[in-house]
């Protein structure tokens, strides 16, 4: 079956007991919520690139990527897209998630891109934020 394929390379920081994570919103601005600092990949780029590239666009910090904490897929059928009007295949988001480690940089804000807030996060908090499913995947992952 063919399909819209996305690989998206994400990131597990974890300091202090806090979890770094950037708000999301869909280009029409109708979906959002808090995700992990990451996205999608480019042609001809490594997960490991895409990790630091998306993690620096999006938080200011430079990292360094650890090891992998697993892999994730959502599978939405045609009918189900947001762009159903436009869209002409069902979509598979294949998402890999590493732990990484903040080496330096400074924290933004990621202006006029995909990514419109980030922050640190409590486990607790975490609980009571509007989540992408990645983040609950990728702290099952984690937690394991």
């Amino acid at each position: 079956m063919e399909m819209d394929v996305r690989v998206g390379c994400y990131a597990w920081i974890e300091d202090d007991g806090r979890v770094l994570l950037t708000h999301w919103h869909s280009e029409d601005g109708v979906r959002q919520g808090w995700t992990l600092p990451g996205g999608g990949m480019e042609p001809g780029e490594t997960v490991i690139a895409t990790i630091v590239r998306e993690v620096t666009e999006e938080t200011g910090y430079r990292v360094v990527v650890d090891e992998i904490v697993g892999t994730n897929t959502i599978h939405v059928p045609l009918e189900a897209r947001f762009d159903a009007a436009t869209a002409t295949l069902p979509y598979l988001s294949f998402q890999v998630i590493h732990r990484a480690h903040i080496v330096g940089g400074e924290f933004v804000v990621e202006v006029d891109g995909s990514t419109d807030d980030a922050g640190w996060f409590t486990r607790a908090e975490i609980d009571r934020l509007d989540t992408v499913r990645l983040v609950r995947a990728a702290r099952a992952m984690v937690d394991r």
